[in-house]
């Protein structure tokens, strides 16, 4: 689950330019240069924490000498706690450095925070509910997958996040992995001829996935050999047909209409995979704040 910070390095310097413009000017007229803080990193809300190397890094882009101190583990789980004078945020993270670079990279590093810890928190429920349901049916779980419908410029970042809640990684983009789809189908003039084009002229270690949508259209993918068929929208019904009719020759995958009201009897079929959209376009952010304390001298 490493992050590479020269990877990462791009996004967040796109990110400070978006944000600071030709400079931050509230910073600038009223913070003194030299005035040094603490500053405190608080979930105000349960979820799954994911990005506090990018949020050190941020800070750090704009202030090497800043100290970033990560005070719970990525992936940990956070919830408030109650107490006498009511809810208590957790503290994930301590930050001390010049003022200026405290509070200059605060939106940005609060906006990384908080949307990546919402995919690794809606990720770790779709595990969860799948798991739960698996193993209550018997069966093997289904590995969780992402999609590619991620925010343009944020893929490296919400398909980390995804492997932080526990979920895994379908393809990164269109070059690392075969995936013919509807249109690709239409195109090419029907299953057969659309997989016998792609494994003429792939690599044998590339996996070659098409999509069918429906048991007809499953019994000629598999006469053709894909390594793994992705049956979609297709009701609970048909998918249970087609894990039997499959008996484990490929790999089936269920994408189309997944959600939490779903997961758990789509992960009672027996496939293998289970892809879900609403990971990386529809997970909520996690309520995450930054306080700030001046340090006298």
């Amino acid at each position: 689950m490493q992050l590479s910070r020269m990877a990462v390095q791009p996004i967040i310097d796109r990110a400070l330019r978006e944000d600071i413009g030709s400079g931050d000017v509230t910073t600038l007229l009223t913070v003194p240069a030299e005035a040094e803080a603490t500053a405190e990193i608080v979930a105000k809300k349960r979820g799954v924490i994911s990005g506090l190397p990018v949020a050190g890094w941020i800070f750090q882009t704009l202030d090497p000498q800043v100290e970033c101190e990560s005070l719970v583990e990525e992936g940990s789980a956070v919830a408030p706690l109650q107490t006498d004078e009511g809810l208590r945020g957790v503290l994930v993270a301590r930050l001390r450095g010049k003022a200026r670079a405290l509070l200059t990279g605060e939106r940005a590093a609060l906006n990384f925070l908080q949307r990546m810890s919402g995919i690794a928190t809606i990720t770790s429920r779709f595990v969860a509910l799948a798991e739960k349901a698996a193993s209550n049916a018997g069966v093997k779980p289904p590995r969780i997958l992402d999609t590619r419908k991620t925010t343009p410029g944020m893929r490296l970042l919400e398909k980390y996040s995804v492997r932080v809640g526990g979920g895994c990684n379908h393809r990164s983009g269109l070059y690392d992995a075969v995936l013919i789809k509807d249109n690709h189908i239409v195109a090419a003039g029907g299953i057969g001829e659309a997989l016998t084009r792609a494994r003429g002229r792939v690599s044998s270690m590339m996996k070659i996935e098409i999509e069918v949508k429906d048991l007809n259209e499953l019994d000629e993918a598999l006469a053709t050999g894909a390594d793994v068929i992705m049956l979609d929208n297709m009701s609970v019904e048909e998918i249970r047909q087609a894990a039997t009719r499959v008996a484990g020759r490929t790999k089936l995958e269920v994408s189309g209409g997944v959600n939490e009201g779903t997961i758990a009897e789509l992960a009672t079929t027996g496939v293998d995979y289970i892809s879900v959209g609403a990971l990386t376009h529809s997970a909520p952010s996690v309520d995450i704040s930054m306080n700030l304390r001046m340090v006298d001298g």
